[in-house]
């Protein structure tokens, strides 16, 4: 079932009933907090119902400001984020949210253009689904990065020392802070500081994205992971004087990236 096919709410909601009676191997959520950003309310709406009904909290927003709000508060573990919200746009909400929340990321969108989406990718999002779709394909991409982004929280930095240095900067592992020689300090994300942990381990050695996820997350790349570059632009975002040309956590085309500098 196509989400988009039906003239008004109503029709929609009936349609997700049939969708339900038919589903199998439903997976519960464990109360985890969706907020559906969408301008449409025949989006918006029918897609809130369906996700309550496989067990989620939903929150809605039609816009930036109302989104904002939920995610400031801390009331949700995911943010799905339509790109085109009326006078809104969805990547400078991504932007905000990176900002302050480092909640998962779905974005949706009509178009199909490929920049689009790595542009959505390199912001920080987690997954981009094109519009109309199957509720279900939804669901099942939901419940996937969850589960992704589930195994990263668990794992544990790997144990070294407390404060190693690099570039000048100082990582606080403890306290999952980068500290400037002036004595700013930066948070940092749990997969944030475990990438740079792993950089710090190999100075100067190029690694690829498949060796940093088994490092960061104890299991091979999958072919279209791109949760290694969503970390390394937010890092590079805190550490470089200029991240559009870094000099410290650098890319290595065809290869991976690499920190240049001595730890």
């Amino acid at each position: 079932m196509v989400l988009v096919q039906y003239k008004d709410i109503a029709a929609i909601k009936a349609a997700l009933c049939q969708c339900l009676e038919r589903s199998w191997g439903s997976e519960v959520s464990s109360n985890k907090r969706i907020l559906i950003v969408d301008d449409e309310e025949a989006i918006r709406e029918p897609v809130g119902y369906y996700l309550e009904s496989q067990g989620f909290e939903v929150s809605l927003a039609s816009n930036a400001s109302e989104a904002l709000a939920v995610v400031n508060n801390g009331d949700c573990d995911m943010a799905v984020l339509d790109v085109m919200l009326g006078e809104d746009d969805g990547f400078s909400l991504c932007r905000e949210i990176r900002k302050v929340s480092d909640v998962p990321v779905i974005f949706l969108s009509g178009r199909t253009e490929e920049t689009e989406r790595i542009i959505g990718l390199e912001l920080g999002a987690d997954d981009y689904v094109i519009k109309p779709f199957n509720p279900r394909e939804l669901l099942a991409r939901i419940r996937s990065v969850l589960r992704r982004f589930k195994a990263e929280e668990s794992v544990q930095p790997p144990q070294a020392a407390a404060q190693p240095t690099f570039g000048g900067w100082t990582l606080d592992v403890p306290n999952q802070e980068v500290i400037a020689k002036d004595g700013t300090r930066q948070a940092l994300s749990t997969g944030e500081a475990r990438l740079l942990q792993v950089f710090i381990n190999h100075p100067n050695v190029v690694l690829t994205r498949d060796q940093l996820l088994e490092m960061t997350q104890g299991r091979q790349a999958n072919a279209f992971d791109r949760s290694i570059d969503n970390y390394v632009s937010r890092i590079r975002k805190k550490i470089e004087a200029n991240p559009g040309e870094p000099k410290l956590l650098k890319t290595h085309w065809g290869g991976g990236y690499a920190l240049s500098c001595d730890s």
